[in-house]
């Protein structure tokens, strides 16, 4: 049997257990997947879906461009090249595109030589490059509608720093803010509107690996105003939730941690725990669906494997582990059709590099 066909083999196997465990409405399956062309997708980052036009972007390296399919049909409908790719040494902090997401017909990238890519999405051409000012990637980004403000993360550079730039035309650079007490990097990033404030998950203080916080961070002032501290996380995926709730993916409980896998949720306003969620961590990035109303989290170097775990929202438990294969790190769900989308790479995962489309339909 070849190795391929074992992988599918296995996928299908651990899938069908982890789902007979879990009978109801609400099962998360791979249902197809999308066929990447080109160069088999192995090194990727960040992915996203436009909730207006129900369309995925996800941030291709292994092609050096950012990869769209249409999130009704699930046909890959084009490629924006122009990327830096992965370097020789395979240094992913000098790799690109990294993260991605849309401001109305634009699509914004952030490459490996600390700059954002402003995309044309009519022509598929890149239209302004921006350079923040770093040495390495510029990584994961959010923007906040309200004042027209973009942030991005230089998170492997040192000491890690965002960029605030205006979505105005003319892309203004606004403000550098220095984030001196991250030790670790700084990750996943997002606009909290209960509070008109960006929030950034911070995976450690000052050095002490059982204390990381999410950090407040002023759009018009350009300054962080303050840190919630979260404990025994080491927090790097976030993703608001319902209401005011917060779920923080934290990369706590990989072979290199002393900490043990676990996911939370938490009160934006405040940082309070709401829920303390076992079994499932070591996190990159992480996804919410109103449709589904479910929480996506990567866990990426579970004990037995990669998995990518399905919390309910509404009791903040653990309902499935579903086995995903390989360094699989990046997740985005359509609240127009319920889908989750899963970039699988072609080392160790189940397809030989694809985008695994789920859905609970």
């Amino acid at each position: 049997m070849s190795r391929k066909l074992k992988s599918l083999v296995l996928f299908g196997s651990l899938l069908s257990c982890v789902l007979a465990g879990h009978v109801g409405a609400a099962e998360l399956k791979m249902t197809s997947k999308v066929e990447i062309p080109g160069v088999a997708l192995d090194s990727f980052d960040i992915s996203y879906v436009d909730q207006t036009t129900n369309r995925y972007y996800v941030a291709d390296r292994s092609n050096k461009a950012v990869d769209i399919v249409d999130g009704t049909t699930g046909a890959f409908i084009g490629r924006v090249p122009g990327f830096v790719g992965v370097p020789e040494d395979k240094d992913t902090d000098m790799a690109g595109p990294n993260g991605v997401l849309t401001i109305g017909n634009e699509l914004w990238a952030g490459d490996g030589d600390s700059s954002v890519k402003v995309i044309d999405l009519k022509t598929k051409t890149i239209v302004d490059t921006i350079h923040t000012g770093g040495k390495k990637r510029a990584d994961e980004m959010a923007y906040d509608p309200k004042h027209h403000i973009f942030l991005v993360a230089n998170d492997a550079d040192d000491p890690p720093f965002v960029t605030l730039i205006s979505a105005r035309p003319g892309h203004k650079i606004l403000k550098k803010v220095v984030i001196n007490d991250a030790t670790d990097g700084i990750e996943q990033p997002i606009y909290y509107a209960p509070k008109s404030i960006f929030l950034m998950s911070i995976p450690e203080l000052k050095g002490d690996k059982s204390t990381g916080g999410i950090a407040m961070i002023d759009p018009l002032k350009g300054e962080v105003s303050s840190v919630m501290k979260v404990s025994n996380c080491a927090p790097a995926g976030l993703a608001r939730g319902p209401g005011h709730n917060l779920v923080i993916g934290c990369s706590a409980g990989g072979k290199e941690s002393k900490l043990k896998p676990v996911t939370l949720v938490v009160n934006g306003d405040n940082g309070a725990v709401l829920a303390t969620i076992p079994d499932i961590g070591t996190a990159d990035e992480v996804a919410y669906s109103a449709k589904n109303d479910q929480y996506y989290i990567t866990g990426r170097k579970m004990p037995n494997g990669s998995v990518l775990g399905v919390i309910d929202a509404k009791t903040n438990t653990l309902i499935q582990s579903i086995p995903t294969g390989g360094d699989t790190h990046s997740v985005a769900a359509s609240d127009v059709n319920g889908r989750v989308f899963v970039p699988l790479p072609k080392t160790g995962g189940p397809c030989g590099g694809c985008v695994g489309v789920f859905s609970t339909r």
